[in-house]
């Protein structure tokens, strides 16, 4: 029963996080990378199914909707014109995320498909690094911070845990105290200049 309410609070942390996050991107006052959330939803959403290949359960459910309202959050910066600055880079990331479906079927292994697939999402965070690195007020430090918290209660709510349930969660958490990390070091140090 505590591996549910582990999960339904990952759940409400993720419509939590996402809600104003796509509120600022339709009002323009954020703008992401799109290819980096098209790689995100990708991504995500095959790590959920591997995650229920592998008897995650319950703690699965939190990165299957975040899968969902990502691959959306692609959809509406697409449509309201954010970063679509797209690289031979992001082409590479995509192709690596898209190939981790034929590896998991060749293998029948959900651990291969995960493996690509972390590796992928956390190049995803490449573009994203680089832009925040340079606008780091385009992005919201609570955001992040929700998702960092999410990852580690959606550990807590697997139901099985192996290398295949939770390898994704607990590298996108590092990812997203990351970010947080630089985010903070950028703002204070571009806020010291204007001074």
């Amino acid at each position: 029963m505590h591996k549910y309410i582990f999960s339904l609070i990952a759940i409400g942390l993720t419509v939590f996080a996402f809600f104003p996050y796509i509120r600022s991107i339709l009002k323009g006052k954020i703008k992401p990378h799109v290819f980096s959330w098209i790689i995100w939803g990708m991504t995500t959403f095959i790590a959920f199914l591997a995650q229920l290949k592998d008897n995650g359960g319950a703690g699965a459910w939190p990165i299957g909707i975040s899968g969902l309202i990502t691959i959306y959050v692609a959809v509406i910066a697409f449509i309201n014109k954010s970063d679509n600055s797209i690289t031979k880079m992001d082409w590479l990331f995509f192709i690596l995320a898209i190939s981790s479906i034929p590896f998991w079927y060749l293998t029948s292994d959900p651990l291969i498909a995960i493996l690509i697939l972390t590796i992928t999402d956390l190049l995803g965070f490449g573009p994203t690094i680089k832009k925040s690195y340079y606008f780091p007020f385009e992005e919201k430090i609570s955001f992040f911070l929700l998702f960092l918290v999410r990852n580690i209660i959606s550990i807590f709510a697997l139901e099985h845990y192996s290398l295949t349930t939770v390898l994704f969660p607990g590298f996108i958490a590092f990812a997203c105290f990351s970010l947080i990390l630089l985010l903070l070091i950028r703002r204070k140090i571009l806020n010291t200049d204007e001074s």
